[in-house]
């Protein structure tokens, strides 16, 4: 098996360096990541954008290929532009730096963007991220990403003769503890999310959000705890399979979903144009 391997926190991140080394010994891996951290950005591409130019650089990397763009450009270049691009079968985007877990979180995620990016251009994906429990961010911790890359080796092991992405699953999203695990979960995403916008010093407004709680959280700023709001999540979901301990592997699927409309609503819209008053 051919992988793509990407990110969104740049070529020199330990997440991606420990995905690396677990993965080369075993399968064929071809590098093309950001020069530089694009998180947050989720499936943003530069030739969609208006704050970015239509033109991005591609330098060679001993690992494959380094671009300086985003997430969602990165797999763009490794599935349509570069010599390997013919050979790839699987993308692989991590390990990330921090959880992505929740539905709210997933859609700015750019460690999931390349995920999505990679199921759109016809390439089922695994999108991997990491939690410490103690720092929150594995880097900022003692176990680092050494157990998330090699869970992350492990799973793709275990499905690769497996028709996981012959049906209506593309990519998987997979959080795992820095501290290592000998327990994976199939989970779900919440979808519950709230914001507010509160004066900050009477000439800026700041942003309060319920990230990972289910219910408003007021002052305590970003990052906020997965462990703090434990009690909160339901037993099938991907933050509580983490804050357990567990590998949270998420299946999902994409386009958007298509929702049949209700009848009143077609009935109305069936009445257009209005008749002038």
């Amino acid at each position: 098996m051919h992988i793509l391997l990407t990110n969104d926190d740049g070529i020199e991140s330990p997440g991606l360096t420990a995905a690396y080394e677990h993965l080369t010994p075993t399968l064929e891996v071809t590098v093309v990541a950001p020069a530089g951290d694009q998180s947050g950005v989720g499936r943003s591409r530069s030739d969609l954008s208006y704050e970015r130019a239509d033109e991005i650089t591609i330098d060679d990397h001993e690992w494959g290929y380094v671009v300086d763009g985003t997430p969602a450009d990165c797999v763009a270049v490794g599935l349509r532009h570069i010599p390997e691009a013919e050979a790839i079968d699987l993308v692989v985007s991590g390990a990330n730096n921090g959880p992505n877990v929740g539905s709210y979180i997933l859609g700015h995620s750019g460690t999931v963007g390349a995920a999505v990016e990679a199921a759109f251009l016809g390439t089922p994906a695994v999108a991997v991220s990491g939690y410490d429990h103690e720092t929150y961010f594995p880097e900022d911790g003692d176990n680092s990403f050494d157990a998330i890359g090699a869970a992350t080796r492990d799973l793709l092991a275990l499905i690769e003769d497996t028709a996981v992405f012959d049906g209506e699953i593309d990519y998987l999203n997979v959080n795992a503890p820095a501290t290592g695990s000998d327990t994976l979960a199939v989970t779900k995403p919440l979808a519950d999310y709230d914001t507010r916008v509160v004066d900050n010093d009477g000439e800026t407004s700041v942003f309060e959000s319920n990230y990972w709680a289910t219910h408003p959280v007021e002052g305590d700023g970003f990052p906020i705890g997965l462990d703090t709001y434990a009690d909160d999540y339901p037993a099938w979901s991907d933050r509580a399979a983490i804050v357990d301990g567990e590998i949270s592997v998420t299946p999902l699927g994409t386009p958007q979903s298509v929702v049949d409309p209700p009848a009143d609503f077609v009935a109305a819209l069936d009445r257009y144009p209005l008749e002038e008053a």
